[in-house]
C-alpha cells in the first residue's frame, strides 16, 4: 500500500502565506456542497473568488455576491485553465460522490483523470499553490486507535472486488496523482481529508442523516462513533492552509470528534432539527476515529461544536 503523502521535501516551492485580502482564489466545484462554503469563507477574508464549474447558472447568489464564474467540466483542461488564469490559487474542489451505485469507470473519469485535468491546467495557468479536497475515505482499513495523515492509503489494485470502495479508492489515486504531478510542476501543494462532512445544501450525509432522523419512529445506532465535520470548518481549514507557509507540502486531516451517533443526533434535536417521536438504540458497534492534530498545531484549525454546526445549517436552509 501507499503511504499517505511523500516526503514534503519532494515539492521544492515556497511561495510563503498567500494574504487572501485582495487575492485571487480559483475554486472549481464552486456551486457544490463544500464548493459554496469555501467560496463564503474566502470572500469573508476579502478574496475575489473564480467558481470554475460546469454550470454557472446553478447558484445565482454566488454571482450576486460578486463571483467571477467561468463554465469549465473537468475533462476540459483548456477551459480549466482559462478560469485558473491570474489566480494566486487554486483550490481542486470538485469530484464525484454519489449515493447511487456507481460503475468504477466514472469515478476513475470524474476523480483521477479530473485531477490530471485540473494540474495540467493550473500549470498551463502560470498558478503555483494548490490546494486539494481530498478525503479520509483514502486510507486502507483502520487498524490504529486514532488514524493519522501517514496511514497507508488504497491503490488501484483495490478497485477490483465488487464491495470495492470505489470513491475512496479513486479519492486515493487522485491524491497520489496529485502528489506526483506537484512534485513534478513545482507546485505548492496542500491536501486537506475531511471525513463525513454535514451541513446546508449537503445532497449525501446529510440528507441522509435529517431523513433518518426525522421519522416519527427511527433507529440509530448507539455504539457506532462515526465522525462527522461541518462544512464551514473545512472551508475554515482551506483559508488557513493558504495563509500558513507551513500547509506548504503537508497533508492535514480536518475531521470531526471522536463522538458516537447517539451524541450527534442529540446535538441535532438541541440545535432545533426535527427529531423522531420515538428513537430505538440500535448496537452499531464500530469506531473510526482520525488524529487531527497536525491541522489543530500547525494551522490553529479547530472543529466548533455540533449544536453551533447544525445551528447554522438550519439558519442557511430557512429551518426544516
Amino acid at each position: 500500500a501507499r503511504r499517505a503523502e511523500p516526503d514534503p521535501g519532494l515539492v521544492r516551492v515556497s511561495t510563503g502565506a498567500v494574504d487572501l485580502r485582495g487575492a485571487t482564489v480559483a475554486v472549481t466545484g464552486a456551486t457544490g456542497f463544500i464548493g459554496r462554503y469555501i467560496v463564503r469563507t474566502l470572500l469573508d477574508r476579502g478574496a475575489r473568488v473564480v467558481g470554475v464549474v460546469r454550470n454557472p447558472d446553478r447558484v445565482p447568489e454566488l454571482r450576486a455576491a460578486g463571483v467571477e464564474l467561468h463554465r469549465a467540466d473537468l475533462a476540459q483542461p483548456d477551459r480549466l485553465a482559462a478560469g485558473f488564469a491570474g489566480a494566486d490559487a487554486v483550490v481542486s474542489n470538485a469530484a464525484l460522490l454519489a449515493l447511487g451505485p456507481r460503475r468504477w469507470e466514472e469515478y476513475r473519469r470524474a476523480n483521477v483523470a479530473g485531477t490530471e485535468n485540473v494540474f495540467d491546467a493550473v500549470r498551463a495557468a502560470g498558478v503555483r499553490r494548490v490546494v486539494q479536497i481530498s478525503s479520509v475515505a483514502v486510507y486502507r482499513g483502520h487498524a490504529q486507535p486514532r488514524v493519522r495523515e501517514d496511514h497507508p492509503q488504497l491503490a488501484e489494485s483495490d478497485a477490483a472486488g465488487w464491495l470495492a470502495n470505489r470513491y475512496g479508492i479513486s479519492k486515493a489515486l487522485s491524491e497520489q496523482l496529485a502528489w506526483r504531478l506537484a512534485s513534478e510542476y513545482g507546485l505548492a501543494l496542500t491536501t486537506l481529508r475531511p471525513c463525513a462532512v454535514y451541513g446546508a445544501f449537503d445532497p449525501t450525509f446529510s440528507r441522509l442523516f435529517v431523513r433518518l432522523a426525522s421519522l416519527p419512529v427511527t433507529v440509530m445506532p448507539a455504539a457506532a462513533h462515526v465522525p462527522v465535520v461541518y462544512a464551514g470548518d473545512v472551508a475554515e481549514a482551506v483559508a488557513l492552509a493558504l495563509e500558513r507557509p507551513i500547509a506548504i507540502g503537508r497533508a492535514y486531516n480536518v475531521t470531526g470528534e471522536d463522538l458516537p451517533l447517539w451524541d450527534v443526533y442529540r446535538a441535532w434535536g438541541m440545535a432545533g432539527g426535527r427529531t423522531a417521536w420515538l428513537t430505538l438504540p440500535v448496537p452499531f458497534p464500530v469506531r473510526w476515529v482520525y488524529d487531527n492534530t497536525r491541522a489543530e498545531t500547525e494551522l490553529g484549525w479547530r472543529n466548533r461544536p455540533l449544536v453551533d454546526g447544525f445551528r447554522e445549517t438550519i439558519a442557511l436552509e430557512g429551518g426544516r
